[in-house]
């Protein structure tokens, strides 16, 4: 036995106690660590470290599973009484990358997604929902109200719409 659970312990490999970054960025941008070209390819990929978020390139499925679990972390922290947890979680869930694209995403790829809020502003091309992603801020966030517009129904009546609006 000393000699067989020598050898076990041998191969088995340390914990780390901190991250590898560049796995986990390759991780995040859906690259292989074995495969070096793919972070080569996409050099705005990492909108973190830099200014930059490229609109077509997002991962949407992997942006909603971020956003889900995050949100999943918020319930459970708040269910077991952790209340500073939940407050770090909403923190981190609020100025996550992912959440700011599928919020811009909500509001600007839906069927009135052509109608302006009483901002006056519509964010139609990549670029711009890029440049909505990055402007959105926590801090001066002010809620805008929404824009009631009243439509016809087929009966004669008026039915009240409510439209998000884009906050500048």
């Amino acid at each position: 036995m000393g000699r067989r659970g020598i050898e076990a312990v041998s191969q088995h490999h340390p914990t780390r106690k901190r991250a590898d970054f560049r796995r986990v960025l390759l991780h995040e941008n859906g690259c292989d660590a074995s495969t070096e070209s793919c972070a080569e390819e996409r050099p705005k990929a990492h909108a973190r470290s830099g200014s930059t978020f490229e609109w077509r390139d997002t991962n949407w499925p992997a942006c909603h599973r971020r956003v889900r679990s995050l949100q999943l972390r918020i319930v459970k922290a708040w269910q077991e009484g952790r209340r500073r947890k939940v407050k770090a979680l909403q923190r981190m869930l609020t100025r996550s990358l992912s959440s700011k694209a599928l919020a811009v995403r909500r509001v600007t790829e839906n069927q009135g997604k052509r109608t302006a809020g009483v901002d006056g502003l519509t964010w139609s091309t990549p670029d711009a929902k890029s440049e909505a992603v990055l402007s959105l801020k926590r801090r001066g966030y002010e809620p805008r109200p929404l824009k009631r517009v009243y439509i016809p129904k087929s009966n004669g009546k008026m039915r009240p719409l409510g439209i998000p609006t884009v906050s500048a």
